[in-house]
């Protein structure tokens, strides 16, 4: 027991001890203050150590024996030890994206034009055509221009979207040197244009750059809407015109026509031309006509091309003993060969004469046709050998098309283009000979003695933009009419809006590369002289539609060229925006880079806040959206549904004098409102009369044409709106009632505002039109701080719009002209489709020589939307229309009637569509329902109509 006890008490002891030492190393707050301790991880490291140690040594043993988890186990390579350190991966979890889609896309290479990827061969060196360039008497530009299909060049349809469609959309230009009939090589700059009517704002571009036109006219269809519409346009721009009827096949093989029918067709379809020509010019002198060399005959199909000329050197050639000039001379209108005394003579020598463009021309070409078509094995070789035409039988074995193609190659020559290339160079001017009457036309600078030579001064005018294959950058396309261009020179580029007075449509930049295009290839040159086209890199800043590029220094009195004015107008509006909101800057650019691409397109942001693009046609439209969504902004876009612009106009005089004042009670202005003169606004947008005249010419002008009297002639301010807007502000104030100096101060704000009122209506802020507003009384303050144009230009506007309100307003829409192709049993199905959407025909007629008709019509623009659609349908396809903007028209009804109540989902009667069309164009630009009076009229005007108890329809 003692024994015991004293080993407890000892072991008492050490316990007390340990927890003395224990206590001696934390603080009171249980902190620990002792000698520093080996770390945890230390250890760890340590143990670590020494069993990779025991690994290794394992495995030198050749162990290996360890548990590894499937986690752990590395089957396969990193990426980074795969493609290396420097090359970014990207590793994603399973299911975040479609299997469809890589997870590094691949870099996406846009191409938009076929081109070719290497200069093809030709028969001249690329050194010879610029050797050429040099000399401007060899060289001719040209517009190949016609109706849709009637056989233009088919290696210009570079776009993918032309081929998928079948239709041209772009004009191409295209250089090549090309032989005449005597072997001399002429420079041929030839731009080929669409044929459809919605694409000729690419025809009033490239007939700019032009100095004279080929028209192509379909042998089967004849003069067509387009047809017509490019003569009146190569007359306004006083352009040499020559006629290619092409597809003289078709009245052979499809229409199967008598020769005699066949020379009926051709005479008839210059005839028409020739009716045309005399209509929309002066000039007696411009004819066309076989006997003069500026009419040919043509088949591209099968290799034919002939002037009279040619063809009766095909007989020279033969029979040799012949004068082919004077043969030709013999070969068209009534004349006829009589045999017996081998003479020609006016009256036939018998009944069964042929006249002797059917018996030398008509005859041998159906002959031929015939032979090859018909009776290929036993009479066409017989038949080659007597026109010297040797063929293998490998060549005799090929298909009718090939074939025919092959044999008329064979009679007309190898180049059947030699009479086409003499037709251009003896009716079209050279740039040397045509340059004078193109600056006359389209400049409006003075002409310096020096304009249009090659040692003038720079002057190079651009029309065309061209976007780059995969649709990033543009290139301008122009004519260097004086002066010489050369790579990388700095230039003054001035745009449309540029004048003397304001320099700031202006920018100096340096040309980059320069080309010459030639379709699907271009050929690089280092500097272009007077008289080629060029393609210009690094100049498509600072233009929009069309520009001047003149020297930047010493040449400071260069203006600018007038811009294109287009023979038809954009009155089809849709509004646009993005999918996804966030990619409305990419839209924007998209739209900046359209706008570049299509001449007459525009695009503008309207009050609501929307996005709206104008153009001239649903397929015109169609072409610009697929570009806009795949080449040049690469979004989804939501498109509204189509509309139409409207105008607003005026039928009676105001039925008071309306007068507003300004702010500040100073200045009172007295104004009425009537209509024009009929046919006076449309010869003012086509300028036939210009703002710019001076008084006594412009006095002369409506005094003679329009009956004003001459004090009214001589008081025209301003057209509105812009300078060749179709409506006229007068001063008809009298010296003695209105201090005439104090009025002439304030002269530009009060056109200022008449601008501005013309330009957004009060009914619906559309343009107004074909109204003339006069100035009758106008009370100026003294002193010029209390008639600054803040004061003035609202008024002028104001009392603009209670003078146009006070006139019977009305609203008018655009109009189509539509020419619809038909066989003859649809065409009672066309009239039912046209009298479903307010149309009405003007005329139908049968085609001569065919057995199709011609129906003629006008259709409201805002009922055109899927008209052609409908036509198929209902014709089962057989009926074809072509639309193009024709004039405007009074909308019936009153747009301010409020009796009139809209009914949704219903279709409104005659009567009520003007109060329709109002309204709901109002709501759409987010403007009240109805025309508030409060905004246009002073409280002393209201209290004038209150005075003469004036009724009004109008809201107060």
């Amino acid at each position: 027991m003692p024994v015991l006890k004293c080993h407890m008490r000892s072991l008492y002891q050490q316990m007390e001890q340990l927890v003395s030492m224990e206590t001696d190393l934390y603080d009171e707050f249980g902190n620990y203050i002792g000698p520093e301790l080996d770390s945890d991880e230390d250890e760890e490291v340590d143990a670590d150590d020494r069993e990779a140690d025991e690994a290794d040594a394992d495995e030198e043993e050749g162990g290996g024996m360890e548990v590894v988890l499937h986690e752990d186990k590395k089957y396969y390579p990193t990426a980074e030890e795969v493609y290396g350190p420097e090359v970014e991966t990207i590793v994603q979890e399973e299911d975040t994206q479609p299997l469809t889609e890589p997870i590094i896309k691949p870099v996406k290479m846009k191409r938009f034009t076929l081109m070719e990827q290497e200069l093809p061969a030709t028969v001249y060196d690329m050194e010879f055509l610029a050797d050429l360039m040099d000399s401007s008497e060899l060289i001719r530009n040209v517009t190949l221009c016609g109706h849709l299909h009637h056989g233009k060049l088919r290696y210009t349809d570079i776009l993918f979207t032309e081929q998928e469609r079948g239709v041209g959309i772009k004009s191409t230009p295209v250089t090549m040197v090309l032989p005449d009939s005597r072997g001399k090589s002429y420079l041929f700059n030839i731009m080929d244009t669409p044929g459809h009517v919605n694409f000729s704002d690419e025809v009033t571009s490239a007939v700019r750059l032009s100095d004279g036109i080929v028209l192509f006219i379909d042998a089967a269809e004849g003069v067509m809407l387009n047809t017509e519409r490019l003569i009146k346009h190569a007359v306004q721009e006083k352009l040499a015109i020559t006629i290619c009827i092409n597809k003289v096949d078709r009245l052979i093989v499809e229409l199967k026509l008598p020769p005699t029918d066949a020379y009926y067709k051709l005479r008839h379809i210059v005839d028409e031309v020739n009716g045309l020509l005399s209509t929309y010019s002066t000039d007696e002198s411009l004819i066309v006509s076989p006997l003069l060399g500026n009419v040919c005959f043509a088949s591209s199909q099968y290799s034919i091309c002939f002037t009279l000329g040619s063809f009766a050197k095909i007989y020279s050639d033969t029979y040799g003993d012949i004068n082919y000039m004077e043969f030709a001379k013999r070969l068209w209108g009534d004349i006829y060969f009589n045999p017996k005394t081998r003479k020609f003579t006016k009256k036939a020598p018998n009944s069964n004469s042929q006249r002797s463009f059917v018996e030398f021309v008509l005859e041998p070409l159906y002959k031929i046709l015939s032979q090859v078509v018909g009776d290929v094995d036993t009479s066409l070789p017989r038949v080659l050998d007597e026109l010297g035409i040797h063929l293998t039988k490998e060549e005799l074995k090929l298909n009718i098309r090939p074939l025919l193609r092959l044999v008329c190659n064979r009679f007309f020559g190898e180049f059947t283009g030699e009479c086409f290339v003499d037709m251009c160079v003896q009716h079209i001017p050279s740039p040397q000979g045509g340059a004078r009457a193109k600056i006359e036309h389209s400049y409006t600078g003075g002409l310096d003695s020096d304009l249009g030579g090659d040692n003038g001064p720079l002057m190079c005018h651009t029309t065309k933009m061209y976007s780059t294959d995969d649709g990033v950058q543009f290139h301008a396309f122009g004519r260097v009419l004086s002066g010489t261009l050369q790579a990388g020179q700095p230039v003054k580029v001035l745009g449309e809006n540029y004048s003397l007075e304001d320099e700031e449509d202006s920018q100096i930049c340096t040309v980059g590369r320069l080309w010459i295009s030639v379709a699907r290839y271009q050929i690089e040159v280092n500097r272009v002289p007077a008289g080629n086209w060029v393609l210009i890199e690094g100049c498509d800043q600072p233009i929009v539609k069309t520009a001047t590029i003149t020297e930047p220094r010493g040449n400071e009195e260069a203006q600018i060229f007038r811009p294109l004015k287009f023979n038809t107008a954009s009155v089809i509006k849709i509004a646009v925006e993005p999918v996804n909101p966030s990619e409305l800057p990419k839209m924007l650019d998209g739209l900046r880079k359209v706008n570049k691409s299509y001449p007459s397109l525009t695009t503008k942001v309207e009050e609501s806040g929307e996005h709206v693009i104008l153009g001239t046609g649903e397929l015109y439209l169609d072409c610009v959206m697929h570009d806009l969504r795949k080449m040049y902004s690469e979004i989804d876009i939501k498109v509204a549904d189509p509309v139409v612009t409207f105008c607003e106009t005026v039928v009676e005089t105001s039925s008071l004098k309306c007068f507003a004042e300004t702010p500040n009670k100073k200045n009172k202005i007295t104004m009425i409102a009537e209509p024009l003169e009929k046919g006076l606004a449309e010869d003012i947008e086509n300028e036939v009369v210009q703002i710019t005249w001076n008084r006594k010419k412009l006095g002369e002008f409506f005094q003679t044409k329009y009956d004003w009297d001459l004090l009214a002639a001589r008081s025209i301010w301003a057209f509105g709106p812009d300078t060749t807007g179709p409506n006229i502000l007068v001063d008809d104030t009298l010296p003695s009632e209105v201090d005439k100096a104090l009025l002439g101060s304030v002269k530009d704000s009060i056109v200022q505002g008449f601008q501005w009122g013309t330009r957004e209506g009060p009914l619906c802020d559309e343009p107004i039109r074909n109204v003339k507003f006069k100035i009758l009384d106008a009370v100026i303050a003294q002193e010029p701080l209390h008639r600054g144009g803040g004061q003035v230009i609202p008024t002028a506007r104001r009392v603009v719009y209670s003078a146009f309100l006070m006139a019977t307003p009305r609203l008018m829409e655009p109009y189509y002209f539509v020419e619809v192709q038909a066989p003859a049993d649809c065409v009672s199905a066309v009239y039912t489709v046209l009298a479903r959407r307010r149309g009405h025909v003007t005329q139908d007629a049968p085609i001569p020589g065919s057995p199709l008709y011609t129906i003629k019509a006008f259709i409201p623009a805002i009922d055109s939307f899927g008209f052609e659609t409908d036509l198929r349908t209902h014709t089962q396809g057989q009926a074809f229309a072509l639309s193009v903007f024709h004039h405007w028209q009074i909308v019936p009804g009153d747009p301010l009637d409020k009796s009139i109540v809209i009914r949704p989902l219903e279709p409104q009667p005659a009567p009520h569509l003007a109060r329709e069309f109002m309204i709901k164009t109002r709501r759409r630009k987010g403007l009240s329902e109805d025309v508030s009076i409060s905004k246009f009229f002073d409280d002393p005007m209201l209290l004038e109509l209150a005075k003469q108890d004036v009724v009004l329809n109008y809201p107060m």
